[in-house]
């Protein structure tokens, strides 16, 4: 069996090279996917904390003052 070709080398390591671009891309596009979706969900929970806190303001707010007894005592 004679050795490949300078050229066949080549043309074999351009196809190698496709199939690993292709296998990039795909992993590319499901890291973007992704990071869309996490993206998502912190904006979602930064929203739900926003609104907790506000309702928590608001009960604190309803909270009648407390004296502080140890001031008293002296």
């Amino acid at each position: 069996m004679a050795p490949p070709s300078s050229q066949d080398q080549i043309a074999e390591r351009v196809e190698r090279l496709l199939v690993r671009y292709a296998e990039l891309q795909r992993t590319n596009a499901l890291l973007s996917q992704q990071v869309l979706t996490l993206t998502q969900e912190r904006d979602s929970l930064k929203s739900r904390l926003q609104t907790v806190r506000h309702r928590m303001d608001s009960l604190l707010e309803r909270l009648p003052d407390i004296p502080d007894t140890k001031d008293d005592a002296s």
